[in-house]
């Protein structure tokens, strides 16, 4: 009896197999982001805890090991996170608000001085293009930021969002000894080990993330403000809160905050000392791309900056500033999750028994 000849060859069959998996990835990506747009009221308080959670979890693993209970452990955490926040926020808006019309004004003076020296020809009024970037940014900020309430005011949504994301980052943490057996009881059969490996690689990888662009950021800021301190560049103080709040946006935050600070160091003391705070700024940008990352974030977070760039890119298409804020740990998450896949597939351990 003659064997039946497959209509496609082998190589057809394989393709079409992988376009098949690919189209039901994208389809199963798709609707997620579609959920979490729809759902972005209640979306965003709890990404925003999960951060809260994996920046604070060593603090409340610390107390507990030494024999605080656990609600008060979270309870501790969490008055100190607001403690800290607080009081970081209000230095920085103390700050910005002081020396922000000064950082302004510089901005603009260095603007006319590089329109005045390369001759650039069609270019509007320096206070035109002042109006036109700050209603740019306006609404930028109302796009970005608006909607996490409706018919809510900004303020009221931001502080509503924020009290929510407290209370569920106490949760997280009061209740984190929980989530392997929540893991086991959600999978399917035979799959509760697999799934609560995956949940840890992947909030190792955004715990690692916190944790290293926070003391990573604080490196930057630290330095970047004692070098503009010494060239004398006006509004040093806010330029390194400024520095700060960027890090947390790989790169592109970077470069923001850099350029700005050259910019204001360019109108207020010339282009000699321009070139100095450059030089400051680069040398920053060395020493935590060659120095900070490779030994703080290497073991939990290994990412490509193309792959950075393009989460920040799909971040801010999604949901603006927020999108952006929350694109990079997220995708920590998921190639955590795609880490421990590929390790169970090359290698997979004893199941662990499960209960009927």
């Amino acid at each position: 009896m003659s064997t039946r000849k497959p209509l496609l060859p082998d190589v057809a069959r394989r393709t079409a197999a992988w376009c098949g998996v690919l189209l039901l990835v994208a389809g199963v990506a798709a609707v997620a982001v579609w959920l979490c747009v729809a759902l972005k009221t209640a979306v965003t308080p709890v990404l925003l805890a999960l951060l809260g959670t994996a920046l604070l979890g060593p603090v409340h693993r610390w107390l507990t090991a030494h024999k605080v209970n656990r609600s008060v452990a979270a309870g501790l955490t969490c008055a100190a996170l607001v403690a800290v926040v607080g009081g970081a926020g209000y230095i920085v808006v103390t700050v910005m608000v002081d020396t922000g019309g000064q950082i302004v004004k510089s901005l603009k003076e260095a603007a006319q001085w590089v329109i005045d020296h390369f001759d650039i020809a069609g270019v509007a009024d320096v206070d035109d293009l002042a109006d036109n970037a700050k209603t740019l940014f306006e609404k930028f900020g109302a796009s970005a930021a608006g909607g996490l309430l409706s018919g809510i005011s900004l303020v009221g949504s931001l502080v509503a969002t924020a009290v929510l994301a407290l209370l569920l980052t106490f949760f997280f943490l009061r209740d984190s000894d929980r989530a392997a057996h929540l893991a086991h009881a959600v999978a399917p059969r035979g799959t509760g080990a697999l799934v609560e490996a995956m949940g840890r690689r992947a909030f190792e990888a955004v715990e690692g993330f916190m944790r290293g662009t926070t003391f990573i950021a604080l490196i930057d800021a630290f330095c970047i403000t004692v070098g503009l301190l010494i060239l004398g560049v006006p509004g040093a103080v806010g330029l390194g809160a400024l520095v700060f709040v960027g890090a947390y946006i790989p790169y592109l935050g970077a470069f923001i905050s850099g350029a700005v600070a050259v910019l204001v160091a360019l109108a207020d003391q010339g282009l000699v000392i321009a070139l100095w705070a450059l030089g400051v700024v680069l040398a920053v940008q060395v020493l935590e791309g060659h120095v900070l990352q490779p030994v703080i974030q290497s073991r939990t977070v290994q990412m490509h900056p193309a792959m950075v760039m393009i989460a920040l890119t799909a971040g801010a298409s999604v949901a603006g500033l927020l999108g952006m804020l929350l694109a990079v740990p997220l995708c920590a998450a998921g190639f955590g999750v795609i880490g421990e896949l590929r390790r169970e597939a090359d290698g997979p351990g004893e199941a662990v028994p499960e209960g009927p």
